[in-house]
């Protein structure tokens, strides 16, 4: 046994003398109310358990994740938003999209815009996009490289939206450059 796991050992055993002895204590004094206390804290350490071990499936259907296969396809389950998204690298830096059928182009935030690279600042906003919101001011961008899974494009043309907007906006005049866009009842899939 090496030291690291003679000192967990030592450690695990010191913790459980102490708490066992508290309760030993404590069932003497009150071995109704201990008892209810330790079936407590059983169930508590049985629920962390269950969370730790249950962690993959619960994080898979809180934040469903997109999958690339081995055939160069792209899949992306139904979010519980009920919208499908996708994770891309743009120049480099992993940026989260929105897949949206009724955008036009790839629509990045401000945000997302200054994290790739691009100065916000020095853009001009001359073109308009009209939203569930109303109309709101854009500006052309060129993405030098982006990436989905094993698919990579370079000089990408997209917009920076002016107005507020959480999460960036992936548009058809991307998804067109897939030879198949398929989205069922709970997934999409992207193949080129």
């Amino acid at each position: 046994m090496d030291t690291e796991n003679f000192a967990r050992l030592v450690y695990l055993g010191l913790l459980l003398v102490a708490v066992g002895g508290y309760f030993l204590i404590e069932f003497r004094r009150r071995p109704q109310r201990t008892i209810q206390q330790a079936i407590l804290w059983g169930l508590i350490f049985l629920g962390t358990l269950a969370a730790v071990g249950l962690w993959t499936d619960i994080r898979s259907t809180v934040m469903p994740s997109q999958t690339v296969l081995s055939d160069g396809r792209i899949e992306a389950p139904l979010a519980p938003d009920g919208h499908y998204y996708l994770t891309a690298e743009i120049n480099g830096v992993s940026v989260r999209f929105v897949v949206d059928t009724g955008a036009t182009d790839i629509v990045l935030t401000r945000r997302d815009a200054k994290r790739v690279g691009i100065d916000t600042v020095g853009l001009a906003y001359i073109g308009q996009a009209r939203t569930a919101n109303g109309i709101v001011r854009t500006a052309p961008v060129r993405l030098e490289t982006m990436e989905l899974g094993p698919i990579r494009d370079s000089n990408v043309r997209a917009v920076v939206n002016d107005s507020e907007m959480d999460t960036s906006l992936m548009g058809m005049t991307y998804l067109t450059r897939f030879a198949r866009v398929e989205l069922t009842r709970d997934r999409l899939v992207l193949e080129r």
